[in-house]
């Protein structure tokens, strides 16, 4: 371990189990860290994989899978602050005769950008599960893609300027989009800070949660958000700061989970953490390259499969171990 503090820019967004880090109550050993609030962390997606501002960052996956295709000089540590499943959260119209992914093909669908982790995953259920093909689809996106490399397939487009896919939902347009993902909510919901509308569109598959439980006990994977990644530079100069930062993840989660089970953890979050318990067991936030085998390498291949990609990536090219450090 070095004898004199490594100074580290460290951007990840406050988490009830990542809190005791950013307040310095858990430290990273030998790291003296600088933590940078940005708000809403996409703001921090932007800037890390365009300008590589922070030595660490907390990265949407696929936005860190497609980076790291294409050069990108830094690399996941498989510590991973948010998990949800993703059958539930694509609305459709009611009137658009939409009962099953299939029924997509053909018609236009809405999507803030075509790379949000949250779209891939749902796509990579409707592709692997339900038999759709993507290609037949078109995805309509009114954002940016954070990667500027990345080169959209030909069945992605832009909605006109001036126009909100909240909008083209609500004309006919779209037949479905993603609630959170493209400001198409539902009466009195959130949409992530999009645009929020008044309409109550149902979801596409009413029974998401009795779904999810199947398929996780049925794959093993568990969708994941919130990577955190660390300059290629900082690892090659000091090794070991892998292990450090992985350790204090793991033990402010452990605290974390202690205040699960002891019913002090009563945050928004901490309900959602304790209903995928019922799904995926005690540790609602599994950290670990091997732990997470199943579900990195589904997301690698969807990622190359949705045309995010241009080549195939092995594990250890996107992931560290830290426990082999």
């Amino acid at each position: 371990m070095q004898k004199d503090k490594v100074h580290l820019k460290i951007a990840i967004a406050e988490h009830p189990h990542t809190s005791a880090i950013r307040n310095g109550s858990i430290p990273i050993e030998g790291v003296d860290a600088e933590f940078i609030t940005v708000q809403p962390q996409i703001g921090a997606f932007r800037r890390m994989v365009r300008d590589v501002e922070f030595d660490v960052c907390e990265l949407a996956p696929t936005t860190y899978i497609i980076a790291r295709a294409y050069g990108a000089p830094f690399v996941g540590l498989p510590i991973f602050v948010v998990r949800r499943f993703h059958h539930g959260g694509l609305l459709v119209r009611p009137d658009a005769g939409i009962k099953t992914p299939k029924d997509l093909e053909g018609k236009q669908v809405g999507v803030r950008a075509y790379s949000v982790t949250t779209g891939v995953w749902t796509r990579q259920v409707l592709i692997d599960e339900f038999g759709l093909d993507s290609s037949k689809v078109t995805w309509v996106v009114d954002d940016e893609e954070h990667v500027t490399q990345l080169k959209l397939p030909g069945n992605v487009i832009h909605a006109k300027a001036g126009t909100s896919l909240a909008d083209m939902m609500a004309s006919g347009e779209l037949v479905a989009g993603f609630g959170a993902a493209a400001g198409i909510g539902r009466t009195g919901a959130p949409t992530g800070g999009w645009k929020e509308v008044e309409a109550d569109y149902p979801d596409l598959f009413p029974n998401a949660t009795e779904l999810e439980t199947e398929y996780f006990a049925r794959t093993g994977v568990y969708p994941m958000h919130g990577t955190i990644v660390v300059k290629d530079s900082v690892l090659a100069e000091n090794p070991w700061i892998a292990k450090s930062i992985f350790n204090a993840f793991a033990q402010a989660k452990k605290e974390w989970l202690e205040r699960l089970d002891a019913g002090t953890a009563t945050a928004a979050s901490d309900k959602k953490y304790l209903e995928l318990r019922k799904i995926v067991g005690h540790d609602p936030l599994p950290y670990g390259r091997e732990e997470n085998r199943k579900t990195i390498e589904t997301l690698e291949a969807t990622a190359f499969k949705q045309g995010l990609t241009p080549r195939r990536m092995a594990m250890h090219e996107l992931f560290v171990d830290p426990q082999a450090v």
